[in-house]
């Protein structure tokens, strides 16, 4: 079979040895589909045998006796593997794409970070490396398991990181079916209630009566985690409020700090009426070349939480422990000053509850009331606030001394 052209081998209606002009041999199956001739190739020999070429054109004449058009099937097929190769991703391949695209949305990098640290160390060692589309009930199981019970507040949020970015692919075409890591009516049949099993620990805070005593220590204490939990706790901010602030954020002769949405947990501009205590602090802090933070860190950057955290400690360790929550014995935090601010604004002055919820930029329900931050209400912050400062600069005897009864005579 030299000369160029069908050469017809038998086994099979229709199969062929084509030679082609260069000496190249192929193999060819003739068939006739819904009328029309078509002439679909089966591999060259000698890679394809003859015995290879009668098994395959048995499969494709048997469609093309059926109806289907072998040629249009195999492209199909081709097609479809094709799709197949490339929505074969990882789920670490997705959580990467997953964060990239959304953490323009979110409030800091911060919260980018703890998006990548959560998933590497708890769902990246089971199921990272698999394809998105076989991660099933199961292995959501296999990583929530070993932490449902001793990281729950953890492992709440890995399952609803799960579920976003299993929801994600399956929108992308990765995957189909229900999401395995979906809570309602699905896990909460399987595991109990994060409620159930982690009752919430509030930050440790100081006793109203022990706030003053506090301060006066911390003002003997230099550096700027120092100065900026004073700063903290003269504005009852959050921690990472104050830590991320910026000068140009504040007017000192007004007397008002503005903090853009982006560094709000409400993620609503936030204006803080500055009491002279807090002015006077600000004008006492160097301005440090090359950065806008109020309060940098000694080797750039935004100072930690757990900066603030240490002056606590420090502070405990040289005072007896001193400086603790009498409700369970742990140190006073950062963040817990919120908590004793609240308490004076309750248990001390008779300013309004929605005053000193939004002096905290907590979400009010009125909406009539919350039109007025910039008006009226504001100023009845700054009221509060600067009576808060006269508060703190007079220490009340300490909580710890118990009063004796004298004997009598």
């Amino acid at each position: 079979m030299r000369d160029p052209g069908l050469h017809f081998v038998g086994g099979v209606a229709g199969l062929a040895l084509q030679v082609l002009p260069s000496g190249g041999r192929t193999w060819v199956l003739r068939a006739t589909v819904a009328g029309k001739r078509r002439d679909m190739g089966l591999g060259g020999f000698p890679d394809v045998t003859l015995a290879g070429a009668r098994e395959a054109a048995r499969v494709a004449r048997a469609k093309a006796d059926s109806g289907i058009d072998p040629i249009e099937d195999r492209k199909e097929n081709r097609a479809k593997l094709q799709v197949m190769r490339e929505n074969a991703k990882t789920f670490d391949e997705c959580a990467k794409t997953y964060i990239e695209a959304h953490e323009a949305g979110w409030r800091n990098m911060k919260h980018a970070q703890q998006w990548r640290n959560s998933l590497a160390t708890h769902a990246g060692p089971i199921i990272g490396a698999m394809l998105v589309r076989e991660v099933g009930l199961r292995h959501v199981l296999a990583v929530l398991e070993p932490i449902w019970r001793t990281k729950t507040e953890t492992a709440t949020r890995v399952r609803s990181r799960m579920e976003s970015i299993l929801g994600w692919a399956t929108t992308k075409g990765y995957r189909d079916g229900p999401n395995p890591a979906r809570w309602k009516d699905h896990l909460d049949n399987l595991l109990p209630p994060p409620g159930k099993i982690a009752k919430e620990k509030h930050h440790p805070a100081l006793p109203v009566e022990s706030v003053g005593a506090f301060m006066q220590v911390l003002r003997t204490h230099g550096g700027n985690g120092a100065r900026a939990l004073e700063f903290v706790i003269l504005t009852a901010a959050r921690s990472g409020e104050a830590r991320g602030a910026i000068w140009s954020e504040l007017d000192l002769g007004e007397g008002v700090w503005t903090i853009p949405p982006a560094r709000m947990k409400m993620e609503r501009e936030h204006r803080v009426p500055l009491s002279a205590a807090v002015v006077d602090l600000l004008k006492a802090l160097p301005r440090e070349v090359g950065t806008d933070l109020v309060f940098p860190a000694p080797r750039g950057g935004e100072l930690s939480d757990g900066t603030l955290n240490a002056v606590i400690k420090r502070m405990n360790e040289a005072d007896d422990n001193r400086w603790v929550d009498p409700k369970d014995g742990r140190s006073a935090v950062a963040h817990g000053f919120r908590s004793t601010f609240r308490d004076w604004t309750s248990e001390r002055t008779s300013f309004p509850r929605d005053v000193a919820e939004m002096a905290l930029a907590h979400a009010i329900g009125d909406k009539v009331e919350a039109a007025y931050r910039r008006g009226e209400l504001f100023e009845k912050r700054r009221s509060m606030m600067s009576k808060w400062a006269s508060f703190l600069a007079k220490p009340q005897s300490d909580a710890r001394v118990i009063p004796m009864q004298s004997k009598r005579a």
